[in-house]
């Protein structure tokens, strides 16, 4: 079984961390999406409002680095949470567990681009299943070929 979700949108609200009774963080944040598309008319297009929740490390991750307006990627999982209300109803809740979160936009205040600052994890990002120290860049697969090389390889 496959279930598998990556949202790029902006940040509703700020993150709230909480921790729980076991002392494990947990950030809550909303997303807000605009659709590809807009209505048969070709009016405007709509926007979806994702609730999303970050455990432990990359939930610290999120709620350090990331602010209402900011510009987030997210890649995760769709799980549903199902609860009473006051009167006794029951209700779901759908919302998307992250693995892993990323910058979607470099910084705005004239610095750096974020992605080239540090951060853990690699691309701009936090990938709750590495370590959290900061990655190696990857080695790249591409040599460079100076002016004496003979014959191309294709």
């Amino acid at each position: 079984m496959l279930n598998h979700i990556v949202i790029m949108g902006r940040l509703t609200r700020d993150p709230e961390l909480r921790t729980t009774q076991s002392g494990v963080n947990v950030a809550s944040f909303s997303v807000a999406v605009e659709r590809d598309f807009g209505g048969r008319d070709g009016g405007e297009r709509q926007t979806d409002f994702i609730d999303c929740v970050a455990w432990r490390q990359t939930g610290e991750f999120v709620s350090r680095y990331f602010r209402k307006g900011s510009m987030i990627v997210v890649s995760g999982r769709l799980q549903s949470r199902k609860w009473q209300d006051r009167e006794g109803n029951n209700r779901t809740n759908w919302e998307i567990s992250a693995d892993n979160v990323y910058f979607g936009e470099g910084r705005r205040d004239g610095g750096e681009n974020r992605n080239d600052s540090y951060s853990p994890g690699s691309y701009g990002g936090y990938d709750s299943g590495r370590s959290s120290a900061p990655a190696a860049p990857a080695p790249s697969a591409f040599a460079e070929l100076g002016d004496d090389d003979g014959e191309l390889p294709f």
